[in-house]
């Protein structure tokens, strides 16, 4: 196929993300591909991109893809990727570093060890259940979620890769705080599979229960109840993993309260917070705080706001790694997608799509856009 040199893209223009025409296709660079986008995923990291001033001016936001490879850049190969394949997967959407590069575009630049392979074709529904992924609708969901879930629990708090092994690799609970999040609904499910801890707790809607119960949750709280710190401590003592899927400034602060009083606890997070966000009479020294900084699997520093995070080497390794080690378990329906939301007018429905999670109506769903 004849690949064009313009294209549709979503932009950062202003305060708001903006449809353009005549975007350059992103250029191939050694090491990377092309891919041909059939479906985008929208996450609260696009619209922070723009109301944060993260993302530059011009930039192509979009961190979610689907589509089917085009073409290998100079000098590029992979023993078991070709030109046909369809995939998903992530890119770091209006980023400072490659800002004519982000999921919301008809063409998008990855790299081959970042890209789940996948059987995949277009569906009609607009209205996706939870399920096996098929489509490029419902594999848009995953490239994010499941990443982030993966090297949240392999790289940061050290469960290893194992598929079922007989007994949990920690001998602890681990609360995850916005388990019906898309992020969380992904932690649960990997934690189940991989037996990471005795117990998987998790504060949700209650709405939500019998959905995350069948995806290993072995208790959900209300995140409504007024007494849900109260009634956790009251059962578990020894929470020493806790994730925070939501990471506001309410949550983190709640998910560090249900934390054992007592030896190594570790609290993760997926934005920019810190222990300067615990209340100061709270704080302990038994308590790590570390953030999942998913744009760290590219392998270089990343310029975010004001600051400039560094390079972590191991990252990486971690991400491709743990993506070659769950990609066949999403493929035969062990890992499933959540319940998706499709817009079916493309990319000029990706500002109402940006908006709708910037307002909070994507709870428990996944918004997509069907190009």
């Amino acid at each position: 196929m004849s690949i064009p040199t313009t294209q549709k893209a979503v932009l950062i223009e202003g305060d708001a993300p903006v449809v353009k025409t005549g975007v350059p296709v992103p250029e191939l660079t050694e090491g990377t591909v092309l891919i041909k986008v059939e479906a985008v995923a929208g996450n609260p990291t696009d619209w922070k991109h723009i109301a944060y001033k993260i993302g530059p001016q011009g930039s192509i936001l979009g961190c979610d893809v689907a589509g089917t490879i085009v073409k290998f850049g100079p000098n590029t190969s992979s023993d078991n990727l070709k030109v046909g394949d369809t995939v998903y997967t992530l890119l770091h959407g209006a980023s400072v570093r490659h800002p004519e590069n982000g999921g919301f575009a008809e063409y998008a630049r990855a790299f081959p060890d970042m890209l789940y392979k996948a059987d995949l074709t277009h569906t009609s529904e607009n209205e996706i259940p939870e399920g096996t992924v098929k489509h490029f609708e419902t594999a848009a969901s995953l490239g994010v979620s499941l990443t982030t879930a993966g090297v949240a629990l392999s790289f940061h708090l050290g469960n290893k890769l194992l598929w079922n092994p007989p007994t949990p690799q920690h001998d602890h609970p681990i609360l995850i705080w916005g388990g019906a999040a898309a992020v969380g609904q992904q932690l649960i499910q990997v934690a189940k599979k991989l037996n990471a801890y005795t117990k998987i707790i998790t504060v949700a809607s209650k709405g939500k229960e019998e959905l995350l119960k069948s995806y290993g949750a072995d208790d959900v709280y209300d995140y409504k109840d007024p007494d849900v710190i109260k009634k956790i401590k009251s059962k578990y003592t020894n929470i020493r993993h806790a994730i925070d899927a939501i990471s506001n400034q309410d949550t983190f602060v709640q998910a560090y309260r249900t934390l054992a009083e007592e030896g190594d606890v570790t609290l993760l997070h997926l934005t920019m917070l810190s222990m300067r966000d615990i209340p100061e009479a709270e704080r302990r020294d038994n308590v790590k705080i570390e953030g999942a900084l998913l744009y760290l699997a590219f392998g270089t520093d990343v310029p975010f706001g004001a600051i400039t995070i560094p390079a972590v080497p191991a990252y990486k390794p971690a991400t491709t790694g743990f993506i070659k080690f769950i990609a066949p378990h999403v493929q035969d329906g062990s890992i499933r997608h959540i319940p998706i939301k499709v817009f079916p007018n493309g990319l000029d429905d990706v500002p109402a799509l940006t908006q709708g999670i910037k307002e909070g109506k994507n709870q428990g769903v996944k918004f997509v856009a069907r190009l």
